[in-house]
């Protein structure tokens, strides 16, 4: 059987007419070589079938589309008695990639790099992509500063025509900036301006940060904040002229090298506005940033552009433009800037949409909103449905988007996208805090019951101090207006004897019903009426005012309490707030209708000051008073106490205010009818963590005391604390550590650095 090389191959390849075949019919189709690929796949790419007409053009077809599937090595078309046979020479594939000597990386990681320039197991071996690949694995340890990594790269042939590819890594030593220079500068130091930067030189916490290996990404943001600090003050001229990195020959130090222009510093001598005001100038001048006589800011003038569109925004022109354009007189070093306003077309809203909420129903979500759908656009409105999300405490995450309706010129929808977390638990286990020691603990809570928004809690916990059963429903949405409901039952035991507080117990049953009323956009009030029994033993070592409370008004005490407060939220976050304020004001009065008359009332006002980048400055003052009326006593049960990780750090939980020395020689806390505590703590984000909020540490610094009730209430009694703390929002509960010094310590006090809370205690 006569076999020979299709012509229309080399016709193809040389284009010479003078190598053309006579066409023919196809009598079958053969394909050889393969090992992997399946026969019917090179069929798919044949331009040609059995019975069909075969031609050069076709031949030349044919093996241009088997080339260009990157399966194969080499392809030739044979023909033997009208019959062509494909001959193929298979590519390898990768069976496995692995690598030696990474520790700097996780594999994963740089296998999903190497993925992403065409380097994956089960592909079609390349040496061009392999040589690619190496180049983005070196690329990845110059980004961490690995200047002398050596990758050495070995192909291993395996059976079935496949490779094992193996990157064999010397990572070596870190280079480190040993030197950061700015030539140039004459109003700033050099010093003032290197404190700006990211990178550093190495110092003794930069084995964690990293900040002494050099990064193009950082030094370009170190670049960028050298600009801004210029510009915010003032240097209208300043550049960047040059910028220098050099590395020793043996790829161990950096050298960088920043040459800059200061110029001049300009101030605004003009400030207009111009364009369409479709909102009245009058309600447009308030929002400038900027004046006459002012050192021209860079920020300044942003901050107007965002606040005139922001105006503009909330009068439904979305897509307003505003542009600040500058007049430059270099001559007197001043600059004129005119504010010109295109509101563009006004809009409104067609349709409001969630997506994340796999579990909450969109009536939750809907009833938070306060822009309305078919309403005019109202940024303002949008920004505070968003804000109302994110206090439900039920997503970690909520974004918002307003594009354009296809086709339409005056109409966006807004889309807020929702990242649900977890808000129920189930938890069986043990807690632990400094002062109560072991808690052995079980909870059902769930404060989006069935995704209503509903919340109900099934709590039990044995502590030394609280042992506790309480089951509690709230509906916040009992009406469509906000009115909420709930009602709890309880059962707890309380014995403080371990702590250095009086000796007594006292065991209470009760049950509530309680109502909550919006009176604005911020502001709640809520009443509620709830009935107590409370039982109590007093013991040889109790204090005498404890003692007489028995004995005149028995052991066991009724008491039909009704409640009333009033609250304003108005921070950024139900879970990790970094600005806003929060005030909340309640009074306890125990009605004539039972055995106990008595008034207890709290204020405290907590404010958030934000500073970026997830740092806040927290500042709070917690006040309380209480008293009995109608000749009857305060139940020394409801006095209040200070101290410990909620109140004052760095004393010993409950220790603050009247005390006396019980049978045993033991100073013991009274607590008193009188309270203020303060508290000034900077929260920042956990170093290594990103954008996790979960964790965040603390400085602060704490004030408070108790005083009774024939006490002179006297600043020179507060104690103080400072101290460094870490909290933690963990799967099993809130984690809370204080390591506190008390700062102001009387004979008497008992003080303590170390203070923790570790679990949910009830």
């Amino acid at each position: 059987m006569k076999s020979k090389l299709l012509p229309g191959v080399i016709a193809a390849l040389l284009a010479s007419p003078a190598l053309a075949f006579e066409p023919f019919v196809v009598k079958d189709i053969r394909v050889e070589g393969i090992q992997r690929t399946e026969a019917g796949t090179v069929f798919s790419y044949l331009p040609v079938k059995v019975g069909e007409r075969f031609s050069e053009e076709k031949a030349s077809q044919a093996i241009k589309a088997l080339f260009a599937t990157g399966f194969f090595k080499d392809v030739r078309l044979e023909v033997e008695n009208d019959v062509i046979v494909v001959l193929v020479d298979e590519r390898p594939a990768i069976s496995q990639i692995d690598f030696v000597g990474i520790k700097e990386f996780e594999k994963d990681a740089l296998k999903k790099g190497l993925k992403e320039v065409g380097l994956a197991e089960s592909r079609i071996f390349d040496r061009a992509v392999l040589e690619r690949a190496e180049q983005e694995l070196k690329r990845q340890y110059l980004s961490k500063g690995l200047y002398g990594v050596q990758i050495t790269t070995t192909v291993t042939p395996l059976e079935r025509n496949r490779v094992g590819v193996n990157f064999n890594v010397v990572e070596g030593e870190a280079a480190k900036i040993r030197q950061i220079s700015v030539i140039g500068n004459k109003v700033f130091k050099e010093k003032e301006l290197l404190d700006l930067m990211a990178l550093t030189t190495p110092g003794w916490m930069t084995w964690y940060s990293k900040s002494d290996q050099y990064s193009k990404q950082k030094l370009s943001a170190d670049i960028e904040a050298l600009r801004s600090f210029y510009l915010n003050r003032g240097y209208l001229d300043f550049s960047i002229d040059s910028t220098q990195v050099s590395i020793t020959p043996d790829k161990k130090d950096i050298y960088i090298t920043l040459s800059i222009t200061e110029g001049e510093k300009y101030t605004i001598s003009d400030v207009k506005l111009a364009g369409t005001m479709v909102v009245p100038e009058a309600d447009l001048q308030p929002l400038l940033k900027l004046k006459a006589g002012d050192t021209f800011s860079r920020d300044s003038v942003t901050a107007t552009t965002k606040a005139l569109s922001d105006r503009l925004g909330n009068e439904g022109y979305a897509f307003a433009n505003v542009n600040a354009a500058p007049e430059v007189d270099k001559v007197k070093r001043e600059v004129a800037f005119t504010f010109f306003v295109d509101p563009g077309r006004r809009v409104y809203v067609r349709k409001i949409n969630f997506a994340g909420n796999a579990r909450t129903r969109d009536e939750v979500l809907r009833r938070e909103m306060r822009q309305m759908e078919g309403a005019w656009y109202d940024g303002a409105a949008i920004n505070r449905s968003k804000v109302r999300l994110d206090r439900l405490g039920y997503f970690e995450d909520v974004a918002i988007e307003t594009p354009a309706v296809p086709g339409s010129t005056d109409q966006v929808d807004a889309n807020f996208t929702v990242k649900e977390r977890a808000t129920g638990n189930l938890m069986l286990g043990a807690g632990f805090s400094s002062a109560e020691k072991v808690i052995l603990s079980a909870s059902i809570a769930q404060q989006n019951l069935f995704g209503t928004g509903n919340a109900m809690t099934l709590q039990m916990n044995t502590g030394r101090i609280n042992r506790t059963i309480a089951l509690s429903f709230t509906n916040p949405y009992w009406t469509v207006d906000g009115v909420s409901i709930g009602w709890d039952v309880y059962q707890r035991n309380v014995d403080p004897t371990s702590l250095s507080v009086a000796t007594y117990k006292s065991s209470s049953i009760g049950a509530g019903v309680r109502f909550g009323y919006p009176i604005a956009e911020d502001d709640r009030i809520n009443f509620g009426l709830a009935i107590d029994q409370t039982k109590i033993d007093v013991f040889d070592t109790s204090p005498a005012p404890y003692i007489s409370f028995v004995n005149n008004f028995g052991d066991t005490a009724r008491s039909l309490v009704a409640t009333a407060g009033w609250a304003r939220d108005r921070r950024d976050s139900f879970l990790y707030p970094t600005s806003g304020v929060y005030q909340r004001a309640s009074l306890e009065v125990a009605t004539p209708v039972l055995d106990l008359r008595y008034v207890r009332g709290s204020y405290q006002h907590q404010h958030w000051f934000p500073f970026g980048g997830g740092h806040a400055l927290m500042l709070n003052g917690d006040i309380g008073y209480a008293h009995g009326y109608d000749g009857k006593e305060l139940p020394f049960y409801k006095n209040f106490y200070a101290g410990g990780i909620g109140s004052v750090r760095g004393y010993q939980q409950s220790t603050l205010g009247p005390r006396y020395i019980d049978a045993n020689n033991y100073t013991r806390s009274l607590g008193g009818n009188r309270r203020a505590v303060a508290n000034a703590e900077y929260y920042f984000p956990m170093p290594g963590q990103g954008k996790d909020k979960s964790m965040r540490l603390s400085l602060f610094a704490d004030a408070g005391y108790v005083w009774g009730p024939d006490d002179k209430v006297q600043a020179s009694d507060l104690r103080y604390s400072a101290g460094l703390a870490f909290s933690w929002s963990s799967p099993v509960g809130p984690l809370k550590f204080s390591l506190g010094q008390a700062l102001k310590k009387e004979d008497g006090d008992r003080t303590q650095k170390f203070q923790f809370q570790l679990g949910t205690v009830f």
